[in-house]
């Protein structure tokens, strides 16, 4: 069974619960958002960009489901970069009560899996605080490697923060 899936406009209102609900957990790991965000009319317009930029190839925006099928989550492959480089990057997030139970560590699995063998990429990377050492346990056990640190690189709880990066690529990845 499928942990993710497209999101649709219709997955609006519920994220906007979800990131209301979880909007203090969250806060440490995300850039300032302004409450418009955490709307359904906000979370709307989000999906939308997102869909737009999927349609032009350039991102995979996808929710992730608990076993019942209920968004508990995010994850979207950003910036897909076709020629030759094809990559892209990774970013995701769970929600507080679905946190440590394994839900992120399948659906980065899955939307690995989607990169290389639908999207046909080579490299998927994936930048965490340097401290969350919860999302680095996910990398790893997804076969990403860290290949270095970029200062200042995300604006990430109002302010610019340290990050490390990680990457796997298609000749290494886990296929588990």
């Amino acid at each position: 069974m499928s942990i993710t899936r497209l999101v649709t406009p219709e997955d609006a209102p519920a994220l906007a619960e979800l990131l209301r609900v979880n909007r203090e957990f969250l806060a440490p790991w995300e850039p300032v958002r302004s409450e418009d965000y955490f709307t359904a009319d906000g979370q709307h317009a989000v999906i939308q960009a997102d869909l737009q930029q999927h349609e032009q190839g350039s991102k995979l925006p996808h929710v992730i489901l608990d076993d019942s099928g209920r968004v508990i989550g995010r994850i979207t492959l950003n910036g897909i970069v076709r020629g030759p480089f094809q990559s892209c990057a990774m970013g995701y997030w769970v929600s507080a009560s679905h946190n440590g139970r394994g839900f992120a560590t399948k659906a980065v699995r899955e939307i690995v899996q989607v990169a290389f063998e639908q999207l046909g990429l080579h490299r998927v990377q994936a930048e965490t605080l340097l401290h969350n050492a919860g999302s680095q346990r996910v990398l790893k056990r997804n076969g990403f490697v860290r290949f270095g640190m970029a200062p200042e690189y995300l604006n990430i709880a109002g302010r610019w923060q340290d990050h490390a990066m990680y990457q796997v690529v298609k000749t290494s990845a886990a296929t588990g």
